[in-house]
């Protein structure tokens, strides 16, 4: 989201997402109901043809936070941080602007999604190069 939106010039709250995975296919829509100035909607559509490079640019910029070792290390088990719905996420990585959770940010781990430094073996994708 946030490639994204530096690209087309909206604030990284004023665009939403969806993503679709029916049995065969998949899809994301990115849009936006801000009616200001700052973004245009035409660099929003723009943004579609290179998609693959947003995901690559956020593969790279998940396996590296600047709170590692301690965000990659965080246990959801720890009573003393009560981050209860969380594993290695946190503000620097992997939040994204409120009004554009409808999780409210919770149920993150990006250890699921590359390897991290503490854990490699969970990620859904391989290793950035």
């Amino acid at each position: 989201m946030q490639s994204v939106a530096i690209r087309c010039g909206y604030p990284a709250t004023a665009i939403r997402e969806r993503i679709y995975l029916p049995d065969e296919a998949y899809g994301i829509l990115l849009y936006t109901a801000s009616p200001d100035a700052e973004g245009t909607l035409g660099g929003l559509v723009q943004q579609a043809s290179g998609i693959g490079r947003h995901l690559e640019r956020a593969l790279r910029a998940g396996a590296l936070c600047l709170s590692d070792p301690i965000c990659a290390q965080h246990s959801p088990e720890d009573e003393l941080e009560e981050r209860w719905l969380q594993g290695a996420a946190c503000h620097n990585c992997s939040l994204i602007a409120e009004t554009s959770c409808e999780m409210r940010n919770e149920y993150l781990d990006r250890a699921l999604v590359v390897p991290t430094l503490s854990i490699r073996n969970a990620a859904f994708f391989e290793a950035p190069e």
